[in-house]
């Protein structure tokens, strides 16, 4: 019986001098692993732009092809975004399917996404980043203007492929329509209630879900891999002297985010604008830390939650032996809490946290209606 091979990938990384390339590699590292992609090889270079054709350069094109004929492996991955023309030359150049940091972490999301809402917003995204790339499957065919019996067969083809996604898409925006509709109920009621809603974001990895875990008592998916969680999870919890509180965890983000997926999952990511409070968990034994800070603020403000409030929760200090605490700003408000939610240490804090910050709002709530 012959055993049926697996993904063996070699990953290609371009550096054009910015700020966070090994981070970035290491990243991709391990969004190839989420995706159950072994890594056979990385090869890395150093350009001033890519090459317009192929990303690289003919010589170090040269020697991925050699390291594929070498290692066996069949499948390249770049970490950097293709346009479809240069994945098509490079393909047809390596002789194998060779996918971009987009395409791997839209396929990571297609297989993570387990509810019925986080299906149609993966399958949104996969059908509008393919949209952009139909085009080039069909240009052989464009270029031939005017001759009989070769000018339809290819037009027609790119049409129907054009209408058919177009259709799925209109049918997916629908249904995730309705269900933000849904959403908005539930907020409004929830809102009539006078109940607080707190959203727990955070780049990818970084502990969320273990913290809303540890927070309410549940037992949500958690695993140290990238894009653990894609579906929204909200759970009460109770905090002493100012009652119940709604607790969502949210996906994570990750630099250089698909923005077809920023966009898709806005029925999601509304439980994060329409939040009281965010709980912006921070790996804090990442030495990149303070640059994955700066990129889930960047996504925040993309979809409207930069004005939201935030605390920022410096998860993992079992890792790197710190202790717990909190920072107050120079307002006597909270600002920082350090944790860890793997072993329970410091989760007092963060309930105290709520505890005063919900206390103070409902004063203020009391002083304006006195007036």
């Amino acid at each position: 019986m012959i055993e049926k091979r697996g993904i063996e990938a070699v990953l290609v990384a371009v550096d054009f001098g910015e700020p966070g390339f090994s981070e970035s590699l290491e990243e991709l590292r391990e969004l190839a692993s989420s995706a159950k992609a072994g890594v056979l090889a990385v090869v890395t270079g150093r350009r001033a732009s890519p090459d317009s054709a192929t990303y690289l350069g003919s010589g170090k094109l040269d020697e991925v092809a050699a390291i594929l004929a070498e290692t066996g492996a069949n499948l390249v991955i770049f970490n950097h975004e293709l346009s479809a023309a240069q994945q098509r030359n490079l393909e047809n150049r390596l002789k194998c399917r060779v996918v971009d940091r987009t395409s791997l972490i839209l396929d990571i999301f297609s297989q993570r996404a387990k509810s019925a809402e986080g299906k149609l917003q993966v399958e949104l995204a996969q059908l509008e980043h393919l949209s952009t790339r139909l085009i080039r499957g069909w240009t052989h065919l464009e270029r031939q203007k005017g001759g009989i019996g070769l000018r339809g067969p290819g037009e027609t083809q790119l049409e129907t492929d054009r209408r058919l996604i177009g259709k799925r898409v209109k049918l997916l925006k629908e249904r995730l329509q309705k269900l933000k509709q849904q959403r908005e109920v539930q907020r409004r009621s929830r809102a009539r209630g006078h109940v607080t809603s707190v959203s727990i974001v955070g780049y990818t990895n970084a502990g969320k879900t273990t913290l809303f875990n540890a927070l309410t008592r549940s037992n949500a998916y958690a695993a140290n891999q990238l894009f653990a969680t894609l579906d929204t999870t909200t759970r009460r919890m109770f905090v002493l002297g100012c009652g119940q509180v709604v607790l969502s965890d949210t996906v994570g983000f990750i630099r250089q985010l698909p923005h077809t997926l920023v966009a898709s999952f806005c029925a999601t990511l509304e439980e994060t604008i329409h939040a009281d409070l965010l709980l912006h968990v921070v790996d804090s034994s990442n030495p990149a830390r303070h640059e994955q800070i700066i990129e889930v603020n960047r996504v925040l403000a993309e979809i409207g939650a930069d004005t939201v409030p935030q605390i920022l929760i410096y998860n993992k200090i079992d890792i790197n032996a710190r202790p717990a605490g909190m920072d107050r700003d120079e307002y006597g408000k909270i600002s920082r809490i350090r944790l860890s939610a793997a072993t329970g240490e410091g989760l007092d804090l963060v309930r105290q946290c709520l505890g005063e910050l919900l206390s103070d709002a409902h004063e203020a709530e009391l002083a304006a209606a006195s007036f």
